[in-house]
């Protein structure tokens, strides 16, 4: 598919209004298509201003419901990225030969510079933003987005196109792609997640590897040497290679500074000591250092971005320090393999926090974690149950009914030198809205604890961190 595949008088449904969908129909609206957009919320959901916008621009909209009908009308469909591709209606669009194409690839067929394009189960976003600030340290004209931020097409309607677009991607986005072909593909990590979507676990890597589906051999693919799932399937990968976390790249025993010598035997150090990086966090510095220096960024504009970059919040997040213990905000961490992570690079006590809405992954998988480096794991939310079964026996379990409860609970089994550590291995939606308003009432608990204990038995001052990390 390319760009002349749409044309004035076409008529496109685009199904979502999130984001993603009001910014595809921005742009179809640009290109002269007959729009309509479809959303199982009520119009009483949308913000006034997008539905003005709709309605101004004659924009045929179907909320509260999708009638199969509606799909068999037009010639092309936009999915937005939390729609799944098997309800009813696309199913019978397929059927029918109605290509369905998401907002990436509409964005991608309009876009004229490079694309740097980065998906993996955990990192994403990190790394994605560290690309883009270190881009635009070396004089590039850089646009920061995808599934971060700004969609695609977003960015495609303005006056001005950047010179280089680099894009946080999830397997969603991934599953409806047709020709999307990113100069250069990363693909951080591969471990399970979504599983309430996706049939198998196999069918989520494979999602995962459909970054890589139409690059050639003058792309380029960075991939994790480090990760089992990846190596397995780097034979499906037809652009040219270049690995991270491998012997090429050394590590000093306290994640200060990173090593790397390339393939000419040249030799590159970076420091890192004012990002107090955990071992995840120094995997997605080594990611970033490759994409960067690949798209022409030099090494000082590498280590001026790794002296000012701050990790962003919810993942693996320092929020202060008390009596001897840290507490740790990794409400980012919604799946099973970024608790793996995060557990694994701990090397003091932990009292665990986790729970909410299973995602269908096994937590069989963080049993030798658990048993490790766990000794409390504090359950709240629906999934409470589902864990404490899977891990009976492993460490003591106490049960929460809520964030603030769970807090309390967590201070009265830690002792000086725990860390205290929310990494919930599960959706917010139970209780929350998203995983950020989960780690803000983490935080706003863990302070509202501190203070209290702090003024009625005198002890140190509080510092609380917004945002680095903790070893």
């Amino acid at each position: 598919m390319n760009e002349n595949s749409l044309h004035d008088g076409q008529h496109v449904l685009v199904v979502g209004a999130g984001l993603s969908g009001l910014a595809a129909c921005r742009l179809l609206k640009r290109e002269g298509c007959h729009v309509c957009i479809t959303d199982s919320g009520t119009r009483q959901l949308q913000d006034p201003d997008d539905l003005c916008w709709l309605d101004e621009n004659a924009i045929v909209q179907e909320f509260g419901c999708h009638h199969e009908a509606t799909f068999l009308l037009p010639d092309l469909i936009v999915v937005s990225p939390g729609v799944p591709l098997t309800i009813a209606p696309i199913q019978a669009a397929l059927a029918e030969g109605i290509p369905v194409i998401g907002e990436l690839e509409l964005g991608a067929l309009y876009f004229k510079g490079k694309i740097v394009a980065v998906t993996g189960t955990n990192g994403k976003t990190t790394v994605t933003s560290m690309l883009g600030e270190c881009l635009k340290k070396s004089g590039q004209s850089v646009f920061v987005g995808g599934n971060i931020g700004t969609p695609l097409c977003s960015h495609v309607v303005e006056d001005v196109q950047a010179e280089v677009a680099v894009l946080e991607v999830s397997s969603f986005q991934l599953d409806t792609i047709c020709d999307f072909q990113p100069q250069v593909g990363l693909l951080l990590n591969i471990s399970p997640d979504h599983l309430d979507r996706y049939e198998s676990y196999e069918a989520y890597a494979d999602s995962k590897m459909r970054l890589f589906k139409n690059q050639t051999k003058k792309d380029v693919a960075i991939i994790c040497a480090s990760d089992p799932e990846i190596m397995a399937r780097q034979d499906m990968i037809l652009a040219d290679l270049l690995l991270f976390d491998n012997e090429q790249w050394q590590v000093d025993a306290g994640c200060n500074s990173l090593r790397w010598t390339r393939d000419d035997k040249s030799c590159e150090t970076y420091i890192l000591h004012d990002l107090q990086l955990t071992r995840p966090n120094v995997q997605n510095c080594m990611a970033a250092i490759c994409g960067t220096r690949l798209m022409g960024a030099g090494v000082r504009d590498v280590q001026e971005m790794l002296d000012t970059f701050s990790i962003p919040e919810h993942r693996l997040t320092l929020v202060g320090s008390f009596a001897g213990i840290d507490f740790v905000d990794d409400s980012k961490a919604t799946n099973i393999g970024a608790v793996r992570s995060a557990l694994a690079g701990m090397t003091r006590p932990v009292v665990l926090i986790a729970g909410g809405r299973d995602k269908g992954g096994d937590y069989g998988l963080l049993a030798g974690e658990v048993e490790r480096i766990v000794k409390c794991l504090i359950l709240v939310g629906e999934a409470s149950l589902l864990m404490q079964q899977a891990f009976s026996g492993m460490t003591k379990i106490v049960l929460a009914t809520d964030m603030d409860g769970a807090v309390n609970l967590a201070v009265g089994q830690a002792t000086r030198g725990d860390v205290v550590l929310l990494s919930p291995a599960c959706a917010s939606f139970d209780m929350f809205t998203g995983y950020a308003e989960r780690g803000n009432k983490f935080k706003q608990a863990v302070g509202m604890w501190m203070g209290a204990l702090g003024q009625g038995q005198g002890l140190p001052t509080v510092k609380i961190h917004t945002a680095g990390g903790v070893a």
